[in-house]
């Protein structure tokens, strides 16, 4: 089993955070994910900055902008992530766009995840049928993880295909709107989580999109293994600097 696998087959809810490399500094990134793993956070979403990220609300938005204005690349991210394994055992998972990853290769893209100790991967717009007919064997043979997403939209076979072709978690995005935090989740939600969990999809399924306090990680974990927190982290820090987030995980803890 791989670092995700791993995670997940304990009986801990898990806890990902979110952040955009680059951001709020171009050279924040190793010290955010040694923070947040010293806090009891149990996964890591990095993003993959992109000038055009569809599913992302404003504050992810502008933090993208940011650590692109900063000077994040792909490349540049790697550099970063080199020797990360010597101090970090939790998983790390990039999130980005396919576009960039195209644009550096995509064989090359896997193959220094694999080497820099990236477990996993999200590209929110790669498609199923693409990935399995082009990529799969790629991302398998390296050891790479790859989630995908479902929405309240996504039709039970599609989940159901979704989940043949996954071996880590599925990504149960809590709304079909972009990501951005609220204070809690109405009936409606509740009950498509429900739902979701009622499908006993072989992959535990983590919720994002609107996971901002401790009301919506204790809704989110109360069917599902985990969430993920993205935007109300990056306020935080903005405000509060990457050296001070003790605080925000013991309010969420």
């Amino acid at each position: 089993m791989n670092r995700i696998q791993n995670k997940l087959s304990t009986n801990k809810k898990i806890l990902s955070i979110y952040f955009s490399a680059g951001f709020p500094n171009l050279n924040d990134t190793k010290s955010l994910i040694e923070n947040l793993e010293k806090n009891g956070v149990d996964m890591i979403e990095i993003g993959l900055p992109f000038s055009d990220p569809l599913a992302d609300g404003p504050v992810i938005q502008a933090s993208s902008t940011t650590a692109l204005h900063n000077g994040m690349t792909s490349e540049f991210l790697f550099e970063q992530l080199t020797n990360i394994r010597e101090t970090i055992e939790i998983p790390l998972v990039i999130m980005g766009y396919f576009n960039p990853i195209l644009q550096f290769g995509i064989d090359n893209f896997i193959k220094k995840c694999a080497e820099t100790g990236i477990d996993g991967l999200i590209i929110p717009d790669l498609p199923l049928e693409i990935y399995i007919l082009e990529y799969k064997e790629l991302f398998e043979s390296h050891g790479i993880a790859m989630i995908f997403l479902i929405t309240p939209q996504t039709s039970d076979e599609r989940i159901r295909l979704i989940d043949a072709n996954s071996n880590a978690f599925i990504y149960l995005v809590s709304t079909a709107s972009v990501t951005g935090s609220r204070d809690s989740f109405d009936e409606i939600q509740m009950n498509y989580f429900e739902r979701i969990a009622n499908m006993n999809l072989k992959n535990p399924q983590i919720i994002g999109f609107g996971i901002s306090n401790k009301t919506t990680f204790q809704q989110a974990i109360k069917r599902q293994k985990g969430a993920i927190i993205g935007s109300s982290f990056i306020q935080y820090i903005s405000k509060n600097g990457i050296h001070s987030i003790e605080n925000f995980i013991n309010n969420i803890l």
